[in-house]
């Protein structure tokens, strides 16, 4: 279906931060998730870039009050393995025709990638009114998307890629910013040594981020 932008800004309003999670260890994953939780971070993004990611997804699933979307989808079959991982929303690195077509038979909703505004005109065409923005700092980070505001005021970004807690606060100041994807909540050392109090700090300071 077309986008449900009713939806997606239930979903993406509820945080300031959705965390980018790339995982492979099926037993952190319940853990994880519930140290982001507590921390009041509920999107969880899942990339489809391990094997075992659709389990991450289905354990991160079964945490009380854990929002689990996919991330990296790429494919028709991606989207359909997302639906079957009990995912609530998916999100792709960037647009193709192909991947309009196919979420549009699709129940969940798609949070397109963009970084042009031919590519988020043509996302706009479709019915699309939430947009990730990525690779967010690459593309020339929150100054780009605040040109954006103007020209494209019918779409909201989700900026992803390169995004500290600094950087954060400056998109989220933005007025077409809704929330910001990233990765600093969840350091490799803290997922190596199972530290999920210090992921619960890490994530309760990002939650903080906006206002």
């Amino acid at each position: 279906m077309p986008q449900d932008t009713a939806a997606l800004r239930s979903i993406l309003s509820l945080a300031p931060v959705v965390p980018v999670i790339i995982l492979d260890d099926v037993s952190q994953a319940r853990p994880l998730a519930e140290a982001l939780v507590a921390g009041g971070l509920p999107i969880l993004e899942v990339t489809l870039r391990t094997p075992n990611a659709l389990k991450v997804m289905e354990e991160m699933g079964k945490v009380e009050g854990a929002i689990v979307g996919s991330g990296t989808v790429r494919s028709a079959l991606h989207m359909k393995q997302s639906v079957d991982a009990g995912c609530q929303f998916m999100v792709s690195p960037g647009i193709s025709p192909r991947i309009l077509d196919a979420a549009d038979d699709i129940s969940i909703p798609l949070l397109p990638g963009i970084a042009t505004p031919s590519e988020a005109m043509t996302a706009a065409e479709r019915g699309y009114g939430f947009l990730k923005f990525f690779p967010a700092e690459a593309n020339g980070g929150a100054p780009v998307l605040k040109a954006f505001a103007s020209p494209l005021a019918d779409i909201t970004f989700c900026p992803t890629g390169g995004i500290d807690p600094a950087k954060a606060k400056v998109y989220l100041g933005l007025p077409n910013v809704i929330c910001v994807g990233g990765s600093w909540i969840m350091p490799a050392d803290a997922l190596a040594s199972n530290d999920w109090g210090r992921i619960e700090v890490l994530a309760r300071e990002a939650s903080q981020l906006r206002g």
